[in-house]
């Protein structure tokens, strides 16, 4: 595998050299300078969603899936339920940590290629009136999924309910805004569409949702991390500080290349030539157009005995592209990102790539 390779996966990203070189400094984690650095940090990525003074921007060590388990042991309550949408790995992955941390849910489950019914969800609020909390994936990276988050936050305001969004694979490449779509809180990660590195996850949720004494854990709770955060400007723990500056560097790239808009376009455009591509190759996409976001696209494995993904994987591999396995559930499948710091004529050349690796193959096809 070439040492350069592009990733075309759903996280870690191809990131690019300024963001890099943002790495190449030691940083204090108590001096002046990064507290500074962390502050405008969560006043950026607050804006990005146009969050008012209603809402905090809280900053956490770890993946995406720290700052989910920590909103659900932060902000539901022991004696609170929630209602989990789900259609994919990740809307189950947060069931799962539910019954790790002794919060009581309820799962409103549709296929993986089937977004779910706001109706529905409205009839579930109004029969069970002992939930207090709705969660889904906005763009739901098993399929690639792009879910009905205003529709779904309408019905849930209307329920009295408070809506928790994963938005790891939206943040930064969907345009919404909090001033208009009634979201509680919503968790995202340095290292999608924002084009930053691992290592950074953070929480933008409500100040009235953070109840001292709540959470289910030290290192997860995030009433302290913010009443810390705000009281003194530092951690509470050690920080992942050069990632928290290469974030910085990839936040003024995204200002400069026009902002989450035109950074959705970019992405969309990426997506249409990869759809376009191996669909010409052959390949079918999972979901139809109206339902993909343009984050990544999972594609049915060809229906031949000749075709193995392990062997196309390592042709791609070769030729400097990292595609992923699937996660559907019912059939066997693949994924290829759109996000990174890539252009066009990158995606035109994984097409040209994965051509190539089929004729390697011996044309699983032909």
């Amino acid at each position: 595998m070439n040492e350069a390779s592009i990733l075309l996966t759903p996280g870690p990203l191809t990131t690019s050299d300024r963001t890099r070189a943002a790495l190449d400094r030691d940083w204090g984690s108590r001096e002046r300078n990064f507290m500074e650095l962390t502050r405008n940090l969560r006043e950026r990525l607050l804006a990005i969603v146009e969050g008012n003074d209603e809402y905090t921007c809280i900053p956490l060590q770890g993946s995406g899936t720290f700052a989910m388990e920590a909103s659900l042991g932060s902000l539901i309550p022991p004696d609170g339920k929630l209602l989990i949408i789900v259609n994919g790995v990740y809307g189950r992955r947060m069931g799962k940590m539910c019954d790790r941390i002794g919060r009581p849910y309820q799962l409103y489950e549709t296929p993986e290629n089937v977004p779910p019914d706001p109706a529905a969800i409205a009839q579930i609020l109004a029969a069970e009136g002992e939930i207090t909390h709705v969660s889904m994936v906005h763009c739901e990276t098993t399929s690639g999924m792009l879910n009905p988050l205003e529709a779904v936050a309408k019905v849930v305001a209307e329920a009295g309910c408070h809506l928790l969004v994963d938005a790891m694979s939206s943040f930064g490449i969907i345009p919404f805004s909090l001033a208009q779509i009634p979201i509680a809180a919503l968790m995202a990660s340095a290292n999608k569409g924002l084009e930053g590195v691992p290592g950074l996850a953070f929480v933008i949720c409500r100040r009235s949702l953070l109840v001292a004494g709540q959470a289910h854990s030290l290192a997860l709770d995030l009433h302290d991390q913010w009443e810390v955060l705000e009281r003194t400007g530092q951690w509470r723990y050690t920080p992942p500080t050069q990632v928290l500056a290469a974030l910085m560097a990839a936040l003024e790239q995204l200002d400069e290349e026009g902002g989450v808009k035109a950074r959705y376009e970019r992405y969309r455009r990426l997506c249409e030539i990869l759809r376009q591509g191996m669909e010409e190759l052959g390949f079918e996409p999972f979901l139809p157009p109206d339902l993909q976001a343009p984050a990544i696209v999972t594609f049915k494995l060809l229906d031949s005995p000749a075709f193995s993904f392990e062997e196309f994987y390592r042709c791609m591999g070769e030729r400097g592209f990292v595609i992923y396995p699937g996660k559907l559930t019912d059939r066997p499948s693949f994924r290829i990102g759109c996000m990174g710091a890539i252009a066009p004529s990158d995606m035109h050349d994984a097409i040209a790539a994965a051509a190539s690796a089929l004729d390697d193959m011996g044309n699983p096809l032909s």
